[in-house]
This record gives structure tokens, sequence and C-alpha cells, in this order.
């Protein structure tokens, strides 16, 4: 999936206008935000201790991560290192699955086992127990001045999201299936999806042109 290809289409001029000059592209795989970005995955080190690896703190324009934080054994940690990397009056941008759209009330996660967190914008209360609060991370952050957090879900269908009503181990099992038959049968997405959406079993709709994540743009005063 091209998460940062989806997510370049919905980002306002002012955030595209932001990706320019020396930039950083954290676990970008193969769909890099920019051509001319630099690059920092699994091959280039430890994202988790970036500044272990790319010493030169605060040399960046902006700093740009997509689906990458969810990774992380401490995404505190990571985003402060992350942080440090950018110039006074750069940009860091970092996008990461929303945590009601996305895992839909399941942990460990159903759709991605290498999910390590869940992230929401902003709630007192979550059922996840490793859940990342977007606002209170960027609190943590010196001299962070927030220009928007916001859920991005272009093309999400919520009818066909449900809460937690199965054991984990019946809709993991469920999800595999519907899985290999979408593989190898695509024109069984939508009778699937209804079968699903009858039964209240999770539905992970992110494998096609749809977002259900979350985009934290942050700037640092100069």
């Amino acid at each position: 999936m091209k998460e940062t290809s989806k997510t370049l289409r919905l980002l306002s001029e002012s955030e595209i206008h932001a990706l320019s000059g020396r930039g950083l592209d954290i676990g970008c795989g193969d769909d890099p935000v920019r051509p001319d970005v630099e690059r920092f995955d699994v091959e280039q080190g430890d994202a988790n201790r970036i500044t272990s690896f790319i010493t030169d703190l605060e040399s960046f324009d902006y700093v740009f991560s997509s689906h990458c934080l969810e990774h992380m054994h401490d995404p505190k940690r990571a985003i402060t290192e992350w942080w440090a990397l950018v110039k006074p009056g750069g940009t860091l941008m970092v996008i990461v699955p929303d945590e009601d759209l996305y895992e839909q009330g399941y942990w460990p996660s159903l759709f991605n086992p290498d999910h390590k967190a869940t992230f929401t914008i902003s709630k007192q209360r979550s059922w996840s127990p490793v859940s990342c609060n977007l606002a209170e991370l960027v609190q943590a952050l010196p001299d962070a001045r927030p220009s928007t957090i916001r859920l991005q879900d272009a093309g999400y269908e919520s009818k066909y999201l449900a809460p937690a009503a199965w054991p984990r181990p019946v809709a993991r099992l469920a999800v595999r299936v519907r899985n290999t038959l979408v593989q190898r049968v695509p024109a069984m997405r939508a009778l699937l999806n209804a079968l699903f959406l009858a039964l209240r079993l999770p539905v992970d709709q992110t494998d096609g042109t749809v977002t259900a994540q979350n985009i934290l743009v942050v700037s640092k005063r100069g």
C-alpha cells in the first residue's frame, strides 16, 4: 500500500509547501514523499534512536514519516528524536493509523502484527492498552507550534466500523479468511464486506485508496 501517495492527495497547499528544502523521510520504503528527499529506513539504521545515525541535529527543513511511528518501541522517545533533526522554522509531519478506524477495538492489531502502539488525536480514555495521544506527544516537544492534528478518513465507510464484538481469535480468523478470498477473487470484496457488516466483524478498508489515519503537522519556533 502506498500510504504516502494516498496522503499527498489530501494535504493542503500550505502543507505541500512545507515539504520543501532539505527533507528527511523516515520509514518511506519505496514510496518517498519527494524524489529528492533523504531516506531513512531499516537499511540506514534504527529509527527508534535516529540521532545515533544522523548526528547533524536541526539540519532538516522538514522531517516526514508516514505509518512508521506505530512500529517504534517507544513512540514518545522516537518522535522526540525525530524532532531534534528539524531546523528552527522547519516542520515535522507524521501520519499514523487512527486506533478506532484501523484497529477497531482489537489489540494486538488484527491487520498489522508489527504495530506496537495505537494513536488517537485526543481522548481522555482509550480501549487500547498502548494508546498514544497525539496532542500529548506534541506538548512534550520543545519549541513546538502545532499547525494541525486531524483525522484523514477519505473514502472510509463508517457503516463497516463495528466495536469489538467477537473474541479476538475469532475475529483474527475471519480477517484472514476474508483477506485470502479477496486476494483470490477481488469481485467478492463487496459481498464479504456486507457479510462482515451484518456479523459485526472488523474490516480493513485501507487495502485500497481509503485512509484511516491521523496527521500531525508541527513547526519549530525559530
